[in-house]
């Protein structure tokens, strides 16, 4: 008896549906072993994330056409996935009106300036949403556990960013602060996939080897800036992230369900 027959008579009108579609039947046979329910579970999730991905293009519109402003911010754990969601997430979004920031090490000039004074540089303007892959937050977790800052500019920052977050907010902008958590093992797996392909071991830092030996420090630091930082107006928003489908999922379906958008087409 073949796969397919066996599950026939377990399987819904609305799996079946699913399996005949296009992505179904290329998901049915990804592999040489006929996997049903990886299949569907695959489908179900794409089919879920196109209808989110439909959502936040009416987001985007309403956020052009009203010129609203949107901050995003993806903090995490090395290796947690947070820049595949973000590429995910903003794959048919207009991409003249979002950006993705990723700065890199402070240079000597932006090291004597304020903070905050390189990211206000980089909020958006009316009409855009900007994804921060990191943000002023490593002062929070990663500066302080490698050595990157003193504790008089760690402190001072924690005394900071909540007031620097109200204005933010105070000048007609969305902020939303999610937080990638994967357990160490997971870490490590990823750590070990990324060294083994060539075509990712330029995502290797420096940092990232420490990682595993320094997680009780970064843990530490993650609760500090969490008890600090969790703003009623700008809550922390953790996402389980040990599978990166359904992470992907979360952050865009809280992204939906928290900016108050409006469906111009429909309108």
């Amino acid at each position: 008896m073949s796969e397919i027959t066996k599950h026939t008579k377990i399987l819904s009108e609305e799996d079946l549906d699913l399996l005949n579609s296009k992505q179904g039947l290329k998901n049915l046979f990804l592999e040489k072993k006929l996997n049903i329910d990886k299949a569907l579970r695959l489908t179900r999730y794409e089919k879920e994330f196109i209808r989110l991905q439909t959502e936040l293009v009416k987001l985007q519109n309403w956020v052009i056409e009203k010129n609203k402003k949107i901050v995003i911010l993806f903090e995490g754990r090395d290796a947690a996935g947070k820049g595949g969601a973000i590429r995910r997430i903003t794959a048919h979004i207009n991409p003249r009106q979002y950006r993705i920031v990723a700065l890199p090490k402070p240079t000597v000039e932006e090291s004597g300036q304020w903070y905050f004074q390189r990211y206000v540089n980089k909020l958006p303007k009316p009409g855009e949403i900007v994804f921060f892959d990191r943000s002023w937050y490593n002062r929070a977790v990663v500066e302080p556990v490698n050595g990157f800052c003193t504790k008089y500019q760690y402190q001072n920052f924690m005394k900071q960013v909540n007031s620097f977050e109200r204005m933010i907010m105070d000048a007609d902008t969305y902020l939303i602060k999610f937080y990638f958590s994967i357990t160490k093992e997971e870490q490590a797996n990823r750590f070990k996939e990324i060294r083994s392909n060539p075509l990712k071991k330029w995502k290797m830092t420096a940092v990232d080897l420490r990682a595993q030996e320094l997680w009780d420090d970064y843990t530490s630091f993650k609760l500090k800036m969490f008890e600090s930082t969790n703003l009623k107006e700008s809550p922390w928003v953790i996402i389980e992230a040990d599978k990166k489908s359904e992470a992907r999922i979360e952050a865009l379906k809280y992204v939906i369900d928290t900016i108050p958008y409006e469906d111009l087409e429909s309108e």
